[in-house]
C-alpha cells in the first residue's frame, strides 16, 4: 500500500494456492495469522480498533468486508465492526465509506 508521498509498503501473506484468483473467487473465508501489527505496518498512519481482528481472504462481517485484509471493532466482538485495513474493502457499517476500497477506513483508534 502507499499513503500520500510515503513509500510503498509490502506485506507477504504465506498462503498456498494456484493463484490469487483461486483464493478469492469463490468468496470463501480463508484465515491468515499475520496479526494486527503486520497489517498496520502497511500504512504510515494506520490505526485499527483493538478488537475482533478477523483477517484473511474474503473477510465478511456485518456492515463491512475485505477481499484481503483485517477488520477491527471497538466492542469485544465482531458483531458491529467499524474499521478495516484492506484491499477490496467495502461496507457502510458505523460510518464507513463504501467507496474506499483500498487502505484504511472507519472509526479508527490504535
Amino acid at each position: 500500500m502507499k499513503e500520500g508521498n510515503d513509500k510503498i509498503r509490502w506485506l507477504r501473506i504465506p498462503q498456498k494456492a494456484n493463484s490469487l484468483y483461486s483464493l478469492i473467487a469463490d468468496g470463501k473465508y480463508r484465515k491468515t495469522k499475520l496479526g494486527r501489527s503486520a497489517w498496520k505496518g502497511l500504512l504510515k498512519s494506520a490505526s485499527l480498533q483493538r478488537n475482533c481482528n478477523k483477517e484473511g481472504f474474503n473477510v465478511h462481517l456485518p456492515g463491512t468486508r475485505a477481499r484481503i485484509g483485517i477488520i477491527g471493532n471497538q466492542e469485544n466482538d465482531c458483531n458491529s465492526p467499524d474499521s478495516r485495513i484492506a484491499f477490496g474493502g467495502q461496507g457502510l457499517g458505523c460510518g464507513q465509506n463504501d467507496k474506499n476500497s483500498v487502505g484504511k477506513h472507519g472509526s479508527m483508534s490504535s
